[in-house]
């Protein structure tokens, strides 16, 4: 026979919550509401939030690595920046090279036609090509 008061009850969405029981915190992870009796719930809570920031507070590095950490994090950030920038350049550069080079190798296709237009200007005949 299990005797001892619980002090506790947890509750899940929907869950049905006795009287005198209030909400002390809510768990999203286990999406999980922590009920206690009215006036403790208030304590509790307190509590819970003091002990979170303590931990955050011991574990906080100190100062000078505080401000590494961040110099490191805004020199990646602009690193990352610029090797999107040189990429991005780089592709348009590319781009624009091979529709230059495109343009170049029609006009070289394009060549004898140049020469077709002067005698057809001048009114020679066509030379023929097979020689």
């Amino acid at each position: 026979m299990n005797s001892h008061l619980k002090l506790r009850r947890e509750a899940g969405c929907g869950a049905i919550i006795p009287r005198g029981w209030g909400m002390a915190w809510y768990e999203p992870r286990r999406r999980v509401s922590v009920y206690f009796p009215v006036p403790l719930h208030w304590v509790l809570r307190a509590m819970r939030e003091f002990a979170y920031r303590l931990r955050l507070a011991l574990r906080a590095p100190r100062m000078e690595r505080a401000e590494v950490l961040a110099m490191q994090r805004s020199h990646s950030e602009r690193q990352r920046f610029a090797d999107e920038y040189a990429r991005g350049y780089l592709a348009g550069w590319r781009e624009c090279f091979h529709t230059c080079l495109e343009t170049v190798e029609e006009e070289i296709a394009r060549g004898d036609e140049i020469w077709d237009i002067g005698d057809l200007l001048a009114g020679a005949p066509k030379p023929s090509r097979d020689n």
